[in-house]
């Protein structure tokens, strides 16, 4: 898709020549400074008294009042959005940003609890579903999030996910895509989606081989029914997705089996005897109606909530589900956790984020686990930018449908999710030991101060003057 936006020639061509006569200057300083001098004066004279005195509305610098009032996104957009006249879909979420952890702080208590020597162990073990038969217990409180085969990524992006989250002793989820075979074979703990595809409600062998189940209704970027052109998941996506060569398929607004609201009960039994005692999750965009969500799925018995915040991203959604759908991260898990506080129903949430700190004070705010996406997603392509940059995003070495997906080595990639995941668990022991902590047991929010008022109010922690 090319976009074409009318910018006047003589400014292209300012922009393309000072840097070659530039390069020419420090090639040739001694013979032709004088001349270059000259040249420089006279475009730059040019360009300036043309920035000056043509008319606004044929003038260059019209762009300004008007990326003033929107956003070069904004224009980006509208540009996409005139190319074709489709549904435009953005890739990895909403760049807005909402209400998050930058204005909690960690409160150590340095004179009445001491910190810990860093040889002390901290226990980061959890156990998702705890009433279930056969509960998940990992060893570290982060979670590879869904990122769906076909849909969105590559064999060998998905492969290299998976093998590194069986060296970290965690989960890699399945996502809504296709189910991939060597991917269940690489990972150790499994996490397989039961989604709203035609695919979406899986056989009785790919639910025998996983170690959780967790039923999609929506996610942070998307939810409801979607399209899916029949180009984008042809090959052998297109093969074990059950479609027809060339067919295109749309997402159900429900898994397979729930045609209205009274099929939930009928629908969570079955699954809960083909599931043969493992912990089956509930995986939600988070919403105004939270707590009206949250009371059905405790209902129905569903061992784990999975709550994707309004940061959460995608592989690519709608614009207008990404910024204007769903609230944020920070309020869903605290409403969520004061709901299911006298549940024993595990809490595990997504959506945006990024560093150690914001994983930790998570936890302390309630919450079980972190999923993970974007983090993982950039660390596969540590190392091999050289193979696509600059001419094209990181992530083309990942999806499904990019012609360099096959460049990707899958063992350097998975090393590099492994490092990047192991690093943040570090971070986060080293702080439990200031804390004092030896276990995430230990860890709750009277450990985190607030520094404005908004914070406070919305957290219930207490806020520092």
């Amino acid at each position: 898709m090319q976009i074409t936006l009318n910018i006047p020639g003589w400014f292209l061509l300012l922009m393309f020549t000072i840097p070659l006569l530039f390069l020419l200057f420090l090639l040739t300083k001694r013979f032709t400074k004088p001349i270059l001098r000259k040249i420089i004066k006279k475009i730059t004279g040019t360009a300036a008294k043309r920035l000056l005195s043509d008319k606004y509305t044929q003038n260059i610098a019209e762009m300004w009042p008007s990326l003033n009032r929107f956003s070069i996104l904004n224009l980006l957009e509208m540009s996409l959005r005139a190319e074709d006249g489709k549904v435009l879909t953005r890739p990895l979420g909403t760049p807005k940003h909402f209400l998050g952890f930058e204005n909690l702080m960690f409160a150590p208590k340095q004179m009445t609890s001491l910190s810990l020597q860093e040889s002390v162990k901290v226990d980061m073990q959890v156990t998702i579903g705890v009433n279930a038969t056969k509960p998940l217990t990992i060893s570290i409180p982060l979670m590879i999030s869904g990122m769906a085969y076909g849909l969105a990524l590559s064999e060998e992006a998905k492969r290299a996910l998976a093998r590194a989250a069986k060296t970290l002793q965690t989960t890699i989820s399945s996502g809504e895509g296709p189910f991939l075979p060597e991917e269940r074979a690489d990972a150790g703990k499994y996490v397989l989606q039961i989604s709203r595809w035609i695919w979406g409600g899986r056989n009785i062998e790919q639910i025998s081989s996983a170690d959780m189940l967790e039923v999609q209704m929506g996610q942070g970027a998307d939810m409801g029914s979607v399209l899916v052109e029949a180009v984008a998941l042809k090959g052998r996506a297109q093969v074990l997705a059950g479609l027809a060569p060339g067919q295109s398929t749309t997402s159900f607004p429900a898994p397979p089996g729930i045609k209205s609201t009274e099929d939930w009960p009928g629908f969570m039994k079955s699954l809960r005897k083909q599931a043969k005692g493992i912990p089956i999750a509930l995986k939600l965009m988070a919403t105004g109606h939270l707590e009206d969500d949250l009371a059905v799925a405790v209902d129905l018995g569903f061992d784990a909530v999975i709550l994707d915040g309004a940061q959460g991203g995608s592989h690519a959604t709608t614009p207008i589900k990404q910024d204007d759908f769903g609230i944020p991260s920070l309020n869903a898990l605290v409403r969520a956790e004061r709901y299911l506080k006298n549940t024993q129903v595990s809490l595990i949430v997504a959506g945006g984020y990024f560093t150690p700190g914001q994983c930790l004070k998570a936890l302390a705010l309630g919450a079980d686990a972190v999923y993970l996406a974007t983090v993982p997603l950039f660390a596969l392509v540590h190392g091999q930018i050289d193979k696509v940059i600059p001419w094209e995003p990181l992530t083309t070495l990942l999806y499904y449908d990019s012609s360099t997906k096959t460049q990707l080595n899958i063992d350097q990639a998975a090393t590099s999710v492994v490092n990047v995941l192991q690093s943040m668990v570090l971070e986060m022991e080293e702080a439990m030991r200031s804390l004092g902590k030896t276990s995430l047991k230990e860890l709750n929010a009277d450990d985190l101060v607030a520094l404005d008022a908004l914070s406070a109010e919305v957290t219930g922690v207490a806020r520092v003057y």
